[in-house]
C-alpha cells in the first residue's frame, strides 16, 4: 500500500513537473476560450498584437484565500488599469459561481471559468486532484509570449504585486484619454 502510494506521487509530480517545464519565461502562451463573469467568451488571440494578459489563477471562489486575492485586485484596479494589459482571474468553478463571485466583491475584473480544466491543463495549474487550479499569475506581453510565472502569490498583496510586476517588466502604460 504504502509503495503504491509513493509511486502514484512520484508520477504526478513527475506529470506536474512535465508541465511547468513546457511553460516557462519565453514559452508561446495556450489560446484559451473561456465563459467570463461578465457573460462574454475570452480568448488569448483576441489581444494578440494589441495588449498584454494577465491570468491570475485562483483554487476556489468564496473561500478565504480567494476572497482576500479578489478584493486586492479590486482595491489596486486604478493602479492596475494603468498598464496596457487586461487582468483575468481564472478558476476551475462554473461561469455562475464565478459571477456570484464577483458581483459579492464588487470586482472591478472579469473572472474567467475553465470548468473542464482543459486550459488550467495547458498552463499547469491543475492542483491535486484536479479539482482546484494552483494561485499562480502569468504574465503574457502582447505578442503571446509568457514574459513571467508567479507561483509565490500573496492573496493579500496581490493587486500590488501584479501592478509592480507589470512595471518590472516594462509592460507599456495606457496612452491618457485626450
Amino acid at each position: 500500500m504504502r509503495a503504491a502510494l509513493a509511486l502514484a506521487a512520484l508520477l504526478a509530480g513527475a506529470a506536474d513537473a512535465g508541465r511547468a517545464a513546457e511553460l516557462a519565461p519565453g514559452a508561446k502562451a495556450p489560446d484559451f476560450s473561456l465563459a467570463g463573469s461578465d457573460g462574454r467568451q475570452h480568448r488569448l488571440a483576441d489581444f494578440a498584437g494589441r495588449q498584454g494578459v494577465v491570468l491570475a489563477w485562483f483554487p476556489k471562489a468564496f473561500t478565504s484565500g480567494c476572497t482576500q486575492e479578489l478584493a486586492a485586485l479590486r482595491d489596486s484596479a486604478d493602479a492596475l488599469a494603468a498598464f496596457d494589459a487586461t487582468v483575468f482571474l481564472v478558476s476551475l468553478d462554473s461561469p455562475e459561481k464565478n459571477a456570484e463571485f464577483a458581483e459579492s466583491l464588487g470586482a472591478k475584473h472579469v473572472l474567467l471559468s475553465d470548468p473542464l480544466g482543459e486550459a488550467a491543463k495547458a498552463y499547469g495549474v491543475v492542483g491535486d486532484g484536479g479539482l482546484f487550479a494552483r494561485r499562480w499569475t502569468f504574465y503574457i506581453d502582447r505578442d503571446g509570449v509568457i514574459r513571467e510565472i508567479d507561483k509565490r502569490v500573496s492573496a493579500a498583496n496581490a493587486g500590488q504585486d501584479v501592478a509592480r510586476k507589470l512595471e518590472e517588466l516594462g509592460f507599456p502604460r495606457r496612452k491618457a484619454a485626450d
